[in-house]
């Protein structure tokens, strides 16, 4: 592993990228923490497959950057960070996740963790075990996606209601690409409701439990899903999917979805604008799941009203960037950007 982290194009002068590794357990991980100007670092930890270390560490480079933007426009007091773990199906998960958890306690608070893609609830408790500093606790904020998918719900009615002048859900048509735990919760707040849905995942299992637990939803293979014409499509799956050529065959009129990073590049989000596609930026969009994580760190406790409170502010949020991105002639992502560094330079004045 020999590169320059300087030299890559996600490094955005971050202040921390550390590099862990241990041969006992088969540990590899990367933990980037890109700016604690409004507080301490937090973010979720990834396990997953990655063709090479650059790649991982290119993921957390990131994923970090976006969650400083999430916790600016979020109004929480922490910066961004994140973990990334590279995952070997040879390997014990479960020595691997407890031999992190370790390394975290090195931070002693600077940097806290949680649930991502590739870990559930009972892979925190785990990690909980080794270290006080994972979010996520039962009893506390638990499983963090019936949030995530509630703040992505109020970010599409803030968007329905600029696009068509009405919130309401009814009647609308949504395609959601990955039915995991967010997608899968935001289908059920959609459905109950009066939504019109179209689905796909890679895990044809889901989609068969899906089926049965809504039998309206219609489902198609994860080759068409983008190809739609609904109003609103939903990326709920893995990264960096929004690439030219998926632009290209889009048929909807906005897109907002839980998955981090949806956008291959920047420039994406200024070919959804020339399209009049209304793009809402994710790491507006998905930004309950960390509200309901953080609510664990403040001094006064959890509370359940206070994350329900903040996590139905963004649809204000949402409501603010579309209207400056009206009115400023600027695509919603280079709105909400401007927004958070506003935020953030005026925490390091």
């Amino acid at each position: 592993m020999k590169f320059e982290i300087s030299s890559l194009k996600e490094f955005d002068y971050h202040e921390e990228v550390i590099f862990f590794s241990d041969k006992k357990s088969g540990l590899r991980a990367f933990i980037a923490i890109h700016n604690t100007a409004l507080g301490p670092a937090t973010g979720g930890t990834r396990y997953q497959h990655y063709h090479s270390e650059q790649e991982a560490l290119e993921d957390a480079l990131r994923l970090s950057k976006s969650m400083t933007y999430k916790c600016a426009l979020a109004q929480v007091p922490f910066g961004g960070g994140k973990a990334v773990i590279t995952s070997d199906p040879t390997q014990n998960k479960r020595l691997i996740l407890k031999t992190f958890a370790k390394k975290i306690n090195l931070f002693n608070g600077h940097f806290t963790t949680g649930e991502d893609v590739g870990l559930d609830q009972k892979d925190i408790e785990l990690m909980q075990s080794a270290s006080p500093f994972i979010n996520g606790r039962p009893g506390l904020a638990g499983d963090l996606s019936p949030w995530a998918a509630l703040g992505v719900f109020a970010a599409i009615q803030s968007a329905l209601k600029f696009r068509f002048n009405s919130a309401t859900i009814k009647n609308r048509s949504f395609a959601i690409k990955g039915v995991g735990k967010v997608g899968m919760e935001l289908c059920k707040l959609l459905y109950k409701v009066g939504g019109i849905i179209t689905v796909t995942d890679v895990d044809a299992n889901r989609l068969k439990l899906l089926n049965k637990m809504f039998p309206k939803i219609k489902t198609v293979p994860p080759r068409d899903i983008h190809k739609q014409k609904v109003d609103v499509f939903s990326p709920c799956a893995l990264n960096g999917d929004l690439n030219s050529g998926m632009i290209a065959k889009l048929r909807c009129k906005i897109v907002c979805g839980a998955a981090n990073n949806q956008l291959a590049s920047p420039e994406m989000a200024e070919i959804l604008n020339k399209l009049r596609i209304i793009y809402i930026p994710d790491y507006i969009a998905n930004a309950g799941g960390l509200i309901n994580a953080v609510a664990e760190l403040r001094k006064e406790g959890y509370d359940r009203n206070w994350v329900k409170t903040r996590v139905s502010k963004i649809g204000s949020t949402v409501k603010n960037i579309l209207a400056l991105s009206k009115k400023q002639k600027k695509s919603p992502l280079v709105i909400a950007n401007l927004l958070a560094e506003k935020v953030i330079q005026k925490r390091h004045a």
